[in-house]
This record gives structure tokens, C-alpha cells and sequence, in this order.
């Protein structure tokens, strides 16, 4: 008989104290004229508890598809592969006929018209396809590749396998169960942190962070996507010893502790806030404002983000949601948006290190890159591919 995940015991509990805190501020109603971002909103609060319940069936999805996709190990991740090879191609042979044409070619800008009516129809139809071609080519090229690399990281990773090749035996016991836990915790930290740093990542974490309120049921607008990530794997806690059912234990409590952290009803718990991580850190961690960015990425000790530098104290007050929020209640916008934005922004990039780098680097680096790459186009005799900024 299969082991019960806690976190699906603990949803009668979740929904107790959801009825709980909505029960206070009811009790506890904010001034007149006031929105009061910790309220419940009806729209909200159903995008969030949508998600929550999209989080537990997706891997029930995404795992088969991320086992079929693994190249060498199944014809679907051989074809995925040769699909990539042949964008890339594409794309590289767009690029080079960019160049030239840049360089003294007599085709116009790809995917614009020639200025000039009289231009002949032959002439344009080159331009329309050379770059359609290219863009498609190349968002076909890094979306294959990421789903490539994905999925053979999560069957080299799995906590399984590691605890196959583990060179210790598998030991139990509490103080095993501890170093779960706090194993678990630390590498969340790394992986929480990179989740804001990378876009990659962020794509599959920004739904988290999509609404614009903060209390229980925001805990539970969780990704979908986590499949198709790559991460420091939770794996190497089996590879070092820890059966892998504490492994998933350790990930389970982790995942209860960090609910009850999404509430604006308990203001500070004392002393406990100098290791802890508690409403008040992580009410500043969803803050939009310049100085909340890419703070306090724990999720039950605090102690790892005052260590390596990403700690900031909750000060002025929390504005909740993204620094540009997408205005929706659609759980397929909440899921979607920043990937239709990565694939959108590798369209217009130049080259292949700019289409990487709207996958890989930080959201911040995309949104300066994209207005560069705008300035450039809008420029007389200029195309990103020439510009001394491309790349």
C-alpha cells in the first residue's frame, strides 16, 4: 500500500484555518473605504484554489511526458532531439542570411515590408519567410532543448535513482529524520532563490506570486509546470544516505510549514523571527517594491538567506503581485504568461546567445534587454542583428 502524502491529509486542515482567517477579518473588517490586501476576494481566492488543485494532478501529467521525452531512452526523446538539431539549423541559416543581407543584401528587414509600394512582391514574400522562419526556428530550438535537458535531469535526479548510487546504506532514525528536514530546507533555499533568478525557472514559480492579495488560500496558488524545471535535485539527500521516504516526507512538512506563513493576521511571533521563517519575512518576500526583490527565499529557517545575503525585514508596507501585474483570474494566464513572454522575446532576439539568455538569466535582465532591442529597431539604417549591444 503506497505511503499517504501529507500534504494531501493536511488539506482538511488548510481549508479549517482558510475558514478561520476569513472568519477574523470578519471580525476584524478593515477601515471604511479601504482594500485591504490580506481580504479575501471571491475571483482571487478561486484562481488560487484552482491552482492549488492543478499543482496536486500535474505530475500525474507532466511525469509520463517528461519519461517519454528523454532522448535516447525513448523514440518520442529522439524525435524531440532531431527536432531541436533541425531548428537550430534553420535558425542559424536564418541568421545567416540576416547577415548578409544586412551587409549589402538587397532583401528589406525580416518580417517587415520595403518602405517602397513599387518593391517587387517577390522580394517581400523573402522578407515574410525568412522571418517567419527564423522565429519560429528558434523558439522551437531552445523550447526543445529546455525540455530535453529537463527531462533527463529528472530521471538522472530522481530520489530513487540517487539512493541507488548512494555509497552509504540507508539509514533511519530521528536523527536521519532531522537531516531530512533540514537537508530538504537548505537546498530549498538554493532552488527558491534561483526560481527569482533565473527566468527558466521563474516562468514555472511566477504563479505563486501572480496575485495581488496575501493570505492562506495565496499559499496554494502553486505551479504547475515544476516538471519541466531543472533544479539542485532533492535527490542528493538520498544519495547521501536518506531513505527516500524521508525525502518525501521532508518535502511534504516543508510544504505545510510555508502555509501558514501567507496570512497578514499574525503580525510577528518574537524572538522566533531571528530563525524562523514567519508571515512577516515572507509578506516582504512577495512585495513588489524595489527593495522586496529577491529577499528571504527560506521556507522554515530564515537563517540561510541572513547568511548568504538575501535577507530584508518587512518595513513599509507590502504591495502585493508582480512589478507588472497581469491583470487576470484565468488559470491558464496565470499559468502561461511568462512562457508566452520567453517565446515571444526569442522571436525578436538576434542571436543565439540573446535567445538563451531570455531563457536562462534573470526577468529583470529580459525586460532591460527587450527595451535595448526595441531602441535599436526603432533606429534609421539600424537592425539588432548589426547593433553593437546584441549579445
Amino acid at each position: 500500500m503506497p505511503r499517504p502524502d501529507l500534504t494531501v491529509l493536511a488539506i482538511p486542515a488548510f481549508v479549517g484555518a482558510m475558514g478561520a482567517e476569513f472568519w477574523w477579518q470578519r471580525t476584524h473588517p478593515a477601515e471604511p473605504g479601504t482594500d485591504r490586501a490580506g481580504d479575501y476576494e471571491l475571483n482571487d481566492t478561486i484562481a488560487s484554489l484552482t491552482m492549488g488543485v492543478g499543482s496536486l494532478i500535474a505530475p500525474f501529467v507532466t511525469g509520463p511526458i517528461m519519461r517519454r521525452l528523454s532522448p535516447g531512452a525513448t523514440k518520442a526523446g529522439t524525435a524531440l532531439l532531431a527536432v531541436g538539431v533541425a531548428a537550430g539549423v534553420a535558425t542559424t541559416l536564418g541568421d545567416v542570411l540576416r547577415r548578409r543581407r544586412d551587409h549589402g543584401g538587397t532583401l528589406p528587414e525580416a518580417g517587415t515590408l520595403p518602405s517602397d509600394a513599387a518593391a517587387p512582391v517577390v522580394v517581400r514574400s523573402r522578407a515574410d519567410a525568412l522571418g517567419l522562419m527564423t522565429s519560429g526556428s528558434a523558439v522551437a530550438a531552445v523550447a526543445s532543448t529546455a525540455v530535453a535537458a529537463a527531462s533527463v535531469w529528472a530521471t538522472q535526479t530522481s530520489a530513487m535513482r540517487l539512493a541507488q548510487r548512494s555509497p552509504f546504506g540507508m539509514r533511519g532514525g530521528a536523527a536521519t529524520y532531522l537531516l531530512a528536514i533540514a537537508g530538504w530546507d537548505f537546498i530549498y533555499y538554493w532552488n527558491h532563490r534561483l526560481s527569482h533568478e533565473s527566468r527558466w525557472l521563474w516562468a514555472v514559480h511566477v504563479v505563486h506570486h501572480s496575485s495581488e492579495r496575501y493570505n492562506l488560500s495565496t499559499a496554494l496558488r502553486q505551479p504547475v509546470a515544476e516538471g519541466f524545471g531543472m533544479t539542485v535535485p532533492y535527490g542528493l539527500l538520498a544519495l547521501a544516505g536518506v531513505p527516500p521516504k524521508y525525502v518525501e516526507d521532508a518535502r511534504a512538512l516543508n510544504l505545510i510549514y510555508q502555509f501558514w506563513i501567507h496570512t497578514e493576521v499574525v503580525r510577528s511571533i518574537g524572538w522566533l523571527e531571528k530563525i524562523l521563517n514567519t508571515p512577516s519575512h515572507h509578506r516582504a518576500h512577495h512585495g513588489s517594491q524595489r527593495q522586496y526583490l529577491d529577499i528571504n527565499h527560506g521556507s522554515i529557517l530564515i537563517i540561510w538567506d541572513k547568511l548568504f545575503g538575501t535577507f530584508e525585514p518587512e518595513d513599509e508596507q507590502v504591495r502585493y503581485g508582480l512589478t507588472r501585474n497581469i491583470d487576470s483570474f484565468n488559470p491558464v494566464t496565470i499559468a502561461t504568461h511568462e512562457w508566452r513572454d520567453i517565446a515571444a522575446d526569442i522571436t525578436t532576439a538576434p542571436t543565439w546567445r540573446d535567445r538563451f539568455s531570455f531563457l536562462l538569466r534573470g526577468p529583470g535582465w529580459a525586460y532591460e534587454r527587450r527595451e535595448q532591442l526595441a531602441s535599436v529597431a526603432e533606429r534609421p539604417g539600424r537592425s539588432p542583428v548589426s547593433s553593437p549591444v546584441a549579445g
